[in-house]
């Protein structure tokens, strides 16, 4: 008896110990989707791609330095992680970005994961410094195109997202490049998909020649 007593106490005791370090792995999860002071969300860690998902060709995309690396065949990298369950209507993004000479990549927003191809849904919110394709950085890619912009390759700046109802603002280091608000019953040619609606983030890897850095990845949904 005295034996069975004593078996009886470890088992209780190791099924506790077992609960609690569930317990906290299950608090560490939900951890990522708590705000800091000022309502921002972090979807990026720094450390690995939890909380997002490649598309056809993953080996696009690695991590460097606790940032995002960006070379490689054309690929995407959407946002699938816990923050608003990865559907985003009005909110404010930032991002810091780090272009190298002839980089071509982009922001999207209000899209959806799809297993290949260019996002077919939402706005692409330009990343190009000094590729051959002269729409520059902070344009809406195709909609309100953008020529001329203060940011250079290899410094890191910081862009910033704002939609709010139909209205899209872009701020590269706090000025504005992008303010735009979108017309009623909009279709732009051949791109039916790029409407506000509401949607994920997505990182796109352009081709093998270009090569950009994001960090300090941050949302915050507003009302």
């Amino acid at each position: 008896m005295r034996n069975f007593i004593l078996l009886l106490f470890f088992a209780l005791l190791f099924v506790s110990c077992k609960t609690k370090n569930e317990n906290v792995e299950i608090s560490a999860d939900k951890a990522v989707a708590i705000p800091n002071a000022d309502g921002w969300y972090t979807l990026f860690n720094g450390k690995n791609f939890d909380g997002w998902q490649f598309n056809d060709k993953p080996g696009t995309f690695s991590i460097v330095d606790g940032a995002i690396k960006v070379n490689g065949k054309r690929s995407h990298l959407f946002y699938v992680g816990p923050v608003e369950n990865h559907n985003f209507k009005n909110f404010e993004f930032k991002a810091d970005i780090m272009t190298k000479p002839g980089a071509n990549s982009g922001v999207y927003f209000h899209t959806q994961y799809q297993p290949e191809g260019w996002p077919v849904k939402g706005y692409e919110v330009q990343v190009n410094n000094s590729h051959s394709d002269w729409r520059r950085t902070g344009g809406l890619w195709g909609v309100k195109d953008v020529k001329e912009v203060p940011t250079k390759d290899d410094e890191w700046f910081t862009m910033y997202i704002k939609v709010e109802g139909k209205h899209i603002i872009v701020k590269l280091n706090d000025q504005t490049i992008t303010d735009y608000v979108e017309p009623e019953n909009v279709n732009y040619e051949g791109m039916p998909g790029r409407k506000i609606s509401s949607g994920t983030f997505a990182l796109q890897g352009h081709d093998p020649n270009s090569t950009v850095f994001y960090k300090n990845i941050m949302v915050k949904p507003l009302p």
